[in-house]
């Protein structure tokens, strides 16, 4: 979106197109007239909207769901937010972007007026410069909406606190225990049944997810449940969700799966 700003400001009109209204579209259709990269782009993104559009059909018609899905099997799924930014977003995928905008820049009289970003002999070469990084990376998975999936998950977390804990603790497990619950067969309690249960959840709810998001971790956190009691070292989590702060700590034998009998 914010390339998309610096492509857009103070374009001219015959270069946005006169009557269309995506004038990115028009930007890189006119640029590819003359710059075979660029071509090479809006070849890329006909051919994804076509597939979009075929998918689209295909969803509202009354074909077989066999049929159907062995059409679209191979269609790549855009959100909405990817369709809206598809120019910006297949020339960074197909890391010639920072190509586009440096031609861009060179012929910048062809397409904006003189007090343009992309006119302007220090800010126009910057922005082409800027490019070469983003555009030297592998996009093999995007973020989305719910793009906690793509943070450091808590099981990584847990590790890197184990490991740094190891130092400083000598009874710290040298070897980093599964994060999870053995699972139990049912003994026809169902007390114990839902109790496993809640207890598979409560440690796989450490793993982030797209409705909670973990913002910090530390192991060996010692907590004294009674005064007569010795104090039981665990696993201290912060999490965030829509609309709260949680903060949850797990005893390391949950942690390691191996409640066995205790209290």
């Amino acid at each position: 979106g914010v390339v998309e700003a610096c492509l857009l400001h103070m374009l001219k009109r015959r270069a946005a197109g006169f009557l269309r209204t995506d004038k990115v579209a028009a930007l890189f259709t006119k640029v590819g007239k003359t710059c075979a990269i660029a071509g090479d782009v809006c070849r890329k993104v006909q051919e994804l909207q076509q597939q979009v559009e075929s998918r689209k059909n295909q969803q509202n018609g009354q074909e077989p769901l066999k049929r159907q899905g062995s059409a679209t099997s191979k269609t790549p799924v855009l959100t909405p937010q990817a369709i809206k930014h598809i120019w910006v977003r297949t020339a960074l995928i197909e890391k010639v972007l920072d190509k586009i905008v440096q031609y861009i820049v060179d012929n910048c009289s062809k397409y904006y007026e003189k007090e343009a970003l992309l006119a302007d002999p220090v800010c126009g070469p910057i922005l082409a410069s800027l490019l070469v990084g983003p555009c030297a990376l592998e996009y093999t998975k995007l973020k989305t909406a719910d793009h906690y999936w793509t943070d450091p998950s808590a099981d990584e977390l847990v590790q890197r606190h184990r490991i740094h804990g190891a130092h400083g603790r000598q009874d710290s497990p040298c070897k980093r225990p599964a994060l999870g619950i053995r699972k139990r067969h049912s003994s026809g309690s169902a007390s114990e049944d839902r109790f496993a249960a809640s207890a598979r959840e409560y440690v796989e709810s450490l793993h982030q997810n797209s409705r909670t998001h973990l913002l910090y971790g530390k192991n060996n956190v010692l907590v004294q449940p009674k005064d007569d009691l010795e104090a039981i070292p665990g696993y201290l989590s912060l999490h965030q969700s829509a609309d709260s702060l949680t903060l949850k700590w797990t005893p390391n034998q949950l942690m390691n799966g191996t409640l066995g009998d205790s209290e």
